[in-house]
């Protein structure tokens, strides 16, 4: 039998991470390609607890079908907890829950795009979402995202273009796969060019409360006055990702076409994760559960940091994050990057190839992705260690 497939599915490819992954199920690899929070973060008594009592007392309203929009005591506490340093949900907003921030990025592209329609996005971005835009047809229109800041002269070249794109994507805090945060200016004046040629914003901000030097930055929905910023929450990142819980929150006209995308995709979230959620925003207190979470994260962050400053050729570039997951390596132009990923793989490293993360993964990269939240501490010193001794072998 031959199979035949859609064109719109044939400039996707396999997930870099996951094919990364496939290997790692090998004890003896040292991941720092996954993207996944670290596990001593998770919350488990907490929710053992809450999952127990909601079982007990109300298992019916877990257990039967939903609403499409969400739990709606979720979706309460949800907008009190993100609205708690500055107004995300504002009126005229509606929210929408749906299973992981990914959803969100899909239902933009399924209710925004039509076939061969721009998305702009940063380069490089999450490959999650680039994927989920290319699997429904639009065409990814990258900007060079460089020390936090894009290239707003090509940004406007691209507005400017006819027909228009349909949306930008962007990760302003601690972004993935540069672990980089944008300027206060620069997040003010992408708004201004969206304002001037009335294209909408999809700001995607998981890692936003994963902070743990410097101040918080107000995101591009808070100073949205034009119904021009769709926001990403997920709560995966600072409660638990199996869980599947993410917030959409936008203009209503918007997010009532993602509910009816929703409802041929899914009909509603896991309610059970949901009611969990809800519980947990309400019972406990979030400011110190972040605080801990913070703490866990920046001590691995400086820990991988110092580990390369020790290990790593001086000729090697790499950002220093203040907050997220992330650490984005540059490798001399005279290495081979596919290479040197390859070389680690054998000597039982897994890093992310920096190419999976860009609008045309064929274009050339020298960079690649590197996760400080997942790996224990020693298996930080000894990757680190075997990365740095690569460099200077393939330094010649």
């Amino acid at each position: 039998m031959k199979y035949e497939f859609t064109n719109r599915m044939a400039n996707v490819k396999a997930s870099a991470i996951r094919e990364i992954l496939k290997a790692t199920a090998n004890p003896e690899i040292i991941s720092f390609a996954g993207g996944n929070p670290a596990a001593e973060a998770f919350p488990v008594k907490e929710i053992q607890s809450i999952s127990q009592d909601i079982l007990k007392n109300e298992p019916i309203r877990v257990l039967q079908y939903g609403i499409t929009e969400g739990d709606n005591d979720l979706i309460e506490a949800a907008i009190q907890f993100f609205n708690r340093k500055e107004i995300a949900f504002k009126t005229g907003d509606q929210m929408i829950i749906t299973s992981g921030s990914q959803q969100i990025m899909e239902f933009a592209a399924k209710c925004l795009c039509n076939e061969g329609d721009t998305v702009i996005c940063e380069n490089p971005s999450f490959l999650g979402a680039l994927n989920a835009f290319k699997s429904l047809g639009a065409e990814l229109r990258g900007i060079e995202y460089k020390n936090g800041q894009l290239d707003l002269e090509d940004l406007e070249k691209a507005l400017n273009e006819n027909p228009k794109p349909k949306f930008m994507y962007l990760i302003p805090n601690f972004q993935n796969p540069t672990g980089l945060t944008m300027s206060l200016e620069m997040r003010q004046k992408i708004l201004g060019l969206a304002k001037k040629y009335e294209v909408l914003i999809l700001e995607d901000n998981p890692y936003g409360d994963l902070r743990f030097e410097g101040d918080d930055i107000p995101s591009i929905k808070s100073l949205d006055e034009d119904g021009l910023v769709i926001y990403a929450a997920s709560l995966s990142k600072i409660i638990a990702p199996g869980m599947r819980v993410a917030c959409c929150m936008g203009p209503q006209e918007v997010v009532s076409k993602f509910t009816v995308a929703k409802q041929a995709s899914d009909v509603h979230s896991n309610l059970w994760a949901q009611r969990v959620m809800a519980r947990y925003l309400k019972d406990y207190d979030m400011d110190e559960h972040i605080h801990t979470i913070r703490e866990i994260y920046k001590k691995k962050c400086y820990l991988m940091l110092d580990e390369m400053k020790k290990y790593f050729h001086p000729d090697v570039q790499y950002t220093v994050p203040t907050g997220g997951m992330f650490i984005w390596v540059t490798l001399p132009k005279n290495i081979d990057m596919q290479l040197f990923v390859k070389e680690a793989l054998k000597q039982n490293v897994a890093v992310v190839p920096g190419n999976a993360f860009l609008d045309d993964d064929t274009k050339e990269c020298h960079s690649f992705r590197m996760n400080f939240s997942t790996p224990t501490d020693e298996k930080i010193k000894q990757g680190v260690k075997i990365l740095g001794n690569l460099t200077y072998h393939m330094n010649k």
